[in-house]
């Protein structure tokens, strides 16, 4: 069989260099023989197609009135109590937590922007979501009592208490001032 494959390959060569002898005095001739397994053609090129923005509902939350907030001393920050939402009060902006997001506004009732969690005040990023409902929780029964009777820090936003917070803030300014120029004061004279 061997013999008679060399022999039928041999044949093929000699006719190809037969019909080939005439034109290769005009023209190069090129043979190229192959045994063996087809080489697959190379893959095609990929296309990169980024993949579209992710799209977050922009929260719908508008209230009659005010909410009020507690400030439940476990968690460090203001809550609002009594309505369906989580509402917290932090460094003069409101922080909602909505559908899995977080939003910030300059006012309770917006308008409300997307704000990822490593950009959340360190106070609502130092306990698991859970626990500060729990601590609201907590905070908003015993206010429940009768806000007449109830101790702990709370408020209701309105102008009365945006001049209140304008108001601190002031005092606490003049405070740091104050402090700074009694440690100079202190420091020079070595005491």
């Amino acid at each position: 069989m061997k013999r008679m494959w060399r022999n039928s390959f041999v044949a093929a060569l000699a006719l190809i260099a037969a019909t080939a002898l005439p034109v290769a005095a005009r023209s190069n001739v090129d043979v190229n023989v192959n045994v063996g397994i087809p080489v697959p053609a190379p893959p095609p090129p990929q296309i990169v197609v980024p993949s579209p923005p992710v799209y977050v509902p922009q929260p719908q939350v508008v209230y009659q009135q005010p909410p009020d907030f507690v400030f439940p001393p476990a968690l460090g920050l203001y809550v609002a109590v009594g309505i369906p939402n989580d509402l917290f009060y932090v460094g003069g902006s409101y922080y909602l937590y909505q559908a899995n997001n977080w939003y910030r506004a300059p006012y309770y009732n917006g308008p409300w922007v997307v704000t990822k969690y490593k950009k959340l005040p360190p106070g609502l990023r130092k306990h698991r979501y859970e626990q500060m409902i729990a601590y609201r929780d907590q905070e908003y029964r015993v206010y429940q009592g009768g806000p007449d009777h109830y101790r702990g820090r709370h408020f209701k936003p309105n102008k009365e208490w945006k001049e209140h917070q304008k108001q601190e803030k002031k005092m606490e300014k003049e405070h740091q001032k104050e402090h700074k120029k009694e440690g100079k004061k202190h420091g020079k004279h070595g005491d």
